[in-house]
């Protein structure tokens, strides 16, 4: 019978798979020890004119018992805190500990809570710290939650920052007066020069065009020197406006429709600039709904109760005049469609669906010239700051009554609800006022808690950016986002933090020096290297070429195993340690099973190789069953234990997880290769020993 083709043989399946091993193998060995790679790299790169680069280093990451550190124990006095209250209260401080200790550059903290009867305690572990009384200090602080508005003015520059803006500032000018003069020389090579010269994109690719400028439009100050000029000319001046400095040439001249409309906006959660949680099917139905309900003598009511965009509670989505060019293609396009009075159909744009109900349109007063223009940026005081700048308003965690997580009524998506007390609620009023549709920052600890991303600005991408909509006097107000529940909820701990007075207190300090780390570490791995020699020994003396072929995959999982911590930054601890050390006893278990089964199966007669599949075959339910039933156990440990014993946990599943892999794939495989050598076939003394032999001869 012919051969299949294009299958690939069980022998070659085993080549490949002993390739892979071996890859994966090298890989991990100068993971856990890179030096042997850089030295090798620096000795070849001496030698020849190839310059091979370092290898990936990761550091191992110790625990309190093995780097050294200090281990804390607080005492939180909740006996101001009303009782349904006092978890969620002493959770709070354990999260400001956790950030503050992270701020202060301690690597790997732990912080925890824990209940001693009546009483509730926080535990700090830091690891590597140096200056313990300071961390003491730092911890012991009162949380600080402030609310912060925008800051406006402008930033007061060093004499150092000043002079450097004057010079750059001077350099562009002098550089923009010899480009006019090239472009008075050369006019018709306006659009080309641009395209070499302008620092602005629209310019520089539209060959210096920027579009037609009205008085509505964002670049609308390079109307008064454009306006004193005719068509193709070019002004004779520099002109300095809020972007820099600009070579200006002007061009057609056209008389253009403005439309003025409400709109209605209904956004989704991915769509761009939407706070909302709501789903796009969802805002689709509700968008019908709302047309279904829409007249012109309702649609700002419907906009002011409905729409989502910033400000439509008060400006019922009143967009004023805009001309071409101004909205985004698909909302242009179906406004300028529009006959006075009537109401659209729905619009879908990238922020979401619309409705839009045109009230006016003009076409006198509104000429639009075409501008061309070459520009040279210059620098500003805004240049010398990163991100916004926020100020203090007096408000802060002192003046909060209470923060909690509520459904809205009428959407069902969840909100933050705040309540201010007596003096809060006049501060929070005169905020409000003079911030509408402004951020107001909340900050614990002097970072914001509304900051998703930590790059320190409230920008859209960050879980919230609380804007004010409305004045709020009662004292009560909300923060609606696009952030998940449990966000939201961490967002409140964080407030109540900082509201509630929840003093704590040192018990427990206990220092652990780094010498007893490291003395410790020796030790573990002394006792885990003759672990692995002994029941090396063990495994080769007792069940010979098996045996060897079961330390080679055992000196592969220990490799694998700790390649896997050090690359997930899994803090090693004696007590992870031991559960390694542990593994290892249960990888070898799995070899113990199969090669039993596997001598059994020799001694009824059958060939190598159906002895190794069958072998493996029998032995895997015990396997799995063992297996099972402990990573069972070690998911248990690490959900309820301490730090100690999910570390234990974490090392123990990892190594069972692997032992498994080497026993089941890399035994086998290597089993299943040397089979084939032909002289081993008839020597089963190096599978037997002389008693199970002659019992198989009988």
């Amino acid at each position: 019978m012919a051969r299949k083709t294009g299958s690939i043989s069980p022998r070659n399946k085993a080549r490949i798979s002993i390739a892979l091993i071996l890859i994966l193998a090298v890989f991990a060995v100068f993971l856990d020890f890179p030096q042997l790679w850089d030295q090798s790299a620096g000795w070849i790169n001496s030698k020849v004119p190839v310059q091979i680069p370092q290898f990936w280093n990761l550091s191992y990451k110790l625990g309190l018992d093995l780097q050294g550190g200090t281990h804390l124990v607080y005492k939180a006095d909740v006996s101001e805190v009303p009782a349904g209250e006092k978890a969620e209260a002493v959770e709070g401080v354990r999260d400001v500990i956790e950030r503050r200790v992270n701020a202060y550059g301690i690597a790997e903290p732990l912080v925890q809570t824990t209940k001693v009867g009546s009483e509730y305690r926080v535990i700090a572990e830091l690891a590597g710290v140096k200056d313990v009384n300071q961390a003491i200090e730092m911890i012991g602080e009162t949380p600080l939650l402030e609310f912060k508005e925008a800051d406006d003015s402008p930033p007061i520059l060093t004499e150092e920052q000043k002079q450097e803006m004057e010079e750059f500032n001077q350099e562009a000018l002098t550089k923009a007066e010899e480009i006019l003069a090239q472009v008075q020389a050369e006019p018709d090579k306006f659009g080309e020069i641009a395209t070499e010269k302008s620092e602005d994109i629209v310019s520089k690719d539209n060959f210096g065009e920027v579009g037609y400028i009205n008085e509505t439009h964002p670049y609308k100050e390079l109307l008064e020197p454009i306006k004193t000029i005719t068509k193709g000319q070019i002004y004779g001046e520099v002109f300095e406006s809020s972007e820099g400095y600009n070579i200006l040439k002007r061009g057609e001249s056209k008389e253009e429709k403005q439309v003025k409309a409400n709109h209605i906006l209904i956004c989704y959660q991915g769509a761009d600039r939407c706070e909302q949680d709501i789903s796009k099917e969802d805002a689709r139905k509700k968008i019908e709904e709302l047309k279904s309900q829409a007249t012109p003598e309702n649609f700002i009511d419907l906009a002011k109760a409905n729409s989502t965009e910033p400000g439509a509670e008060t400006g019922g989505g009143d967009l004023g005049f805009f001309g071409p060019g101004q909205m985004v293609p698909e909302f242009e396009e179906a406004a300028f469609a529009l006959e006075v009075g009537q109401i659209s159909d729905i619009v879908e744009t990238q922020f979401g669906f619309h409705l839009i109900y045109k009230t006016d349109e003009k076409t006198e007063d509104s000429q639009s010239i075409q501008v061309f223009r070459i520009l040279l940026r210059k620098k500003t005081e805004s240049h010398y700051i990163e991100g916004p700048r926020w100020k203090y308003t007096g408000l802060t965690g002192k003046h909060l009554k209470d923060a909690q997580v509520n459904f809205n009524q009428n959407t069902g998506e969840s909100e933050i609800s705040l309540e201010f007390n007596d003096e809060g609620k006049e501060l929070f009023a005169q905020i409000t006022e003079r911030n509408l549709q402004k951020p107001i920052a909340i900050f614990l600890d002097g970072q914001s808690i509304v900051d998703s991303d930590g790059d320190g600005k409230i920008t859209d991408n960050d879980v919230y950016a609380p804007v004010v909509q409305t004045v709020i006097k009662e004292g009560k107000a909300s923060i609606t986002g696009r952030s998940s529940l449990l966000e939201k909820k961490e967002v409140v701990r964080r407030l109540k933090s900082g509201a509630l007075p929840v003093p704590i207190e040192i018990i427990s300090q206990q220092t652990v020096g780094a010498t007893l780390g490291h003395k410790s570490l020796t030790e573990s791995l002394e006792a885990a290297i003759l672990g692995l020699v002994l029941v090396a020994l063990f495994m080769i003396v007792y069940y010979r070429l098996p045996g060897l072929i079961s330390v080679i995959s055992l000196i592969i999982y220990g490799i694998l195993v700790l390649a896997i911590l050090k690359l997930f930054g899994a803090t090693l601890t004696l007590a992870g340690i031991a559960g390694f050390i542990l593994s290892v006893g249960m990888a070898v278990d799995a070899n113990v099973l199969i090669f039993e089964r596997f001598k059994e199966e020799l001694k009824l007669g059958k060939p190598l190789a159906t002895a190794i599949d069958e072998g493996f075959k029998r032995a895997w339910p015990s396997i799995r069953d063992g297996n099972i039933s402990t990573l069972i156990t070690c998911v248990i440990l690490f959900w309820f234990g301490t730090s100690v014993v999910k570390g234990f946990a974490l090392t123990l599943f990892i190594g069972i997880m692997i032992s498994m892999f080497s026993a089941l794939v890399i035994t086998k495989t290597i089993l299943q290769i040397i089979i084939h050598w032909r002289f081993l076939s008839k020597l089963k003394w190096v599978f037997l020993n002389k008693k199970e032999s002659n019992e198989t001869n009988q």
